[in-house]
């Protein structure tokens, strides 16, 4: 290759992508923060055995305890990510969530999806709400033991944690953009946010004899998975540059459904939490056995939690996550 190419190829990939550089810190004292409730948290969280727990405010890393760079399978925070990046193709004019399944041409695996089933949209895959119970890739015991019965509710009409929906939502997302998922992420996410850990080798799709449609597991580091929450925060914007937009951040995490979790809604692949309890805007994306990435603007605040499930097989439980993430509020100024 010729110098003035390679210098052009090399200008091409760094333009705007921010550098990947370590999380700025603050001394917790200093920003106002109550220490003795703040150890009260590290205590709490260290007896659950996360692999690594972080917390940054206002930008800045304000206690960490685990190895923050080792990567870890984040389960379904994969789902989150894609969402994400549905955001970004849909404000490029490459999504329209109003499309029916039958109008892209997806199906399954015998028994195949009814008509009724294809009538399903983008939109409601994205809210949980296909009514399409076909078995999926990557679905817990407790999914295929709940599982509705195929037909029994209409498209648009009732909420599941369906790994159907959010698995075919991968198959639509290559199949409109004409990208890999990972490469995707790391080109439009992970470049940008300047993740330190984070390559497109990270993920993979899983596939499962009953439904052609792959999970799409990504392995992400602490301090990599706190720059995706910083993100949502900011309002989808990274050193002064909209990556995710604004409304679609804001679209994404408005509940449209409220779960038995709890008050808790759901959003597009998002966990909502109540504006009552948490102030306005917070959410989280969670992951089978504790991973968690949650972040609550009224605090200015991002919380991540990663559970190496070989360390820890028992995992940690979501609820004890969010009494956690309350007793850090408390602690905050």
């Amino acid at each position: 290759m010729r110098p003035w190419m390679l210098a052009f190829v090399i200008a091409l990939f760094l333009h705007g992508h921010a550098a990947a550089e370590p999380w700025p810190t603050a001394d917790p004292k200093a920003a106002g923060w109550s220490m003795p409730k703040l150890a009260a948290v590290e205590e709490a969280s260290k007896a659950l055995k996360p692999a690594a727990f972080l917390i940054v405010q206002d930008g800045k890393a304000i206690a960490s305890w685990g190895d923050v760079t080792a990567k870890i399978n984040v389960a379904s925070v994969r789902k989150s990510l894609l969402s994400a990046l549905y955001g970004i193709a849909v404000s490029k004019g490459r999504i329209d969530l109003s499309k029916s399944l039958a109008s892209l041409g997806i199906d399954d695996k015998a028994p195949a999806l009814t008509d009724t089933e294809k009538t399903a949209t983008v939109r409601d895959l994205l809210m949980a709400r296909s009514g399409i119970y076909h078995p999926a890739a990557h679905e817990t015991k407790a999914i295929k033991r709940k599982r509705p019965e195929r037909g029994s509710h209409a498209p648009g009409s009732f909420w599941f944690y369906n790994n159907w929906d959010f698995n075919a939502l991968g198959t639509i997302y290559r199949q409109l953009t004409g990208e890999d998922i990972f490469q995707s992420f790391g080109t439009r996410i992970a470049r940008p946010l300047g993740m330190e850990d984070f390559s497109p080798a990270d993920g993979r799709y899983a596939t499962e004899a009953a439904s052609e449609h792959p999970a799409y597991p990504f392995r992400l580091s602490a301090r990599d998975a706190a720059r995706f929450g910083q993100l949502y925060l900011n309002g989808g914007s990274w050193a002064g540059k909209q990556i995710v937009p604004a409304a679609w951040v804001k679209e994404s995490t408005t509940a449209y459904s409220w779960t038995k979790r709890g008050r808790q809604g759901y959003g597009y692949m998002w966990w909502v939490l109540s504006p009552e309890e948490w102030g306005p805007n917070a959410a989280y994306a969670a992951g089978f056995g504790g991973q968690v990435i949650a972040y609550v603007p009224s605090k200015k605040l991002v919380v991540v939690q990663m559970v190496d499930l070989k360390q820890t097989p028992e995992g940690i439980k979501t609820s004890d996550f969010l009494k956690l993430l309350k007793q850090i509020a408390a602690a905050a100024p």
